[in-house]
């Protein structure tokens, strides 16, 4: 299987924004010449799954992730938009696909501890995800056990929506709680969703690290200008 170096959470870039492609973008086509294009410059692979249900969308499969595995040794993200009741299924069979992160939501609270704890047992990093409505502090309890922490920008499931009027607040926050917390280990935070030319230098200022890169990467047709637009953020 390929697979990134096992330390490759530790060489994540601190001096700028973490790039990371959301396959939801890629030509789904042309995945494999689409992977290849931007691995020069991913710093993570992207996968969203949803189920129809806690998001309105169906997306993506573990086989599916674990082509893109073999495709490639970015580190693979796949960021888990599912009912509590098959959250530890997914997390078993993405694990098995070769994801290196795994991140579910805090609104999966009945589940979150112990999908966490199978995460980290699994050998992953594992990460929570907040929709736009949902209170900041919730994460409070979880950051002993998390590496990522991504805040949605837009409405869950949906691309192309705007970024939410709170998305800039909320980030600012999460970067606060997180460094009042004085963790040992480092929690990467993300933006997902909404990220335009004109909203990365607000995220980056609010308090973003990474963000997730849909076709604002993938539609550029100069993708070494973009990226090197996004390091100079």
């Amino acid at each position: 299987m390929n697979r990134p170096p096992s330390d490759w959470f530790d060489h994540l870039p601190t001096d700028r924004l973490i790039a990371e492609f959301s396959v939801w973008s890629a030509d789904l086509l042309h995945i494999g010449a689409d992977l290849e294009r931007i691995r020069p410059y991913a710093d993570l692979l992207h996968i969203d799954v949803a189920d129809g249900h806690f998001a309105p969308a169906f997306l993506f499969f573990p086989d599916l992730a674990a082509r893109v595995r073999a495709a490639s040794a970015v580190p693979m993200h796949v960021h888990l938009m599912v009912e509590d009741t098959i959250v530890a299924a997914q997390i078993e069979q993405f694990a098995d696909a070769g994801a290196d992160v795994i991140t579910l939501h805090a609104e999966n609270a009945s589940v979150a501890t112990g999908a966490l704890d199978l995460i980290t047992r699994r050998g992953l990093k594992a990460g929570l995800v907040l929709k736009v409505e949902t209170p900041v502090a919730t994460l409070a309890p979880y950051l002993d056990q998390i590496h990522f922490l991504t805040l949605l920008g837009t409405s869950i499931g949906v691309k192309g929506k705007g970024l939410h009027e709170n998305a800039l607040a909320r980030l600012t926050e999460a970067r606060e709680l997180v460094r009042r917390a004085e963790l040992r280990h480092r929690i990467v935070v993300v933006a997902d969703g909404g990220i335009r030319h004109e909203t990365v230098p607000l995220l980056r200022t609010a308090g973003a690290e990474a963000v997730v890169l849909g076709s604002l990467a993938f539609g550029d047709t100069n993708l070494p200008a973009r990226m090197e637009w996004l390091a100079a953020q």
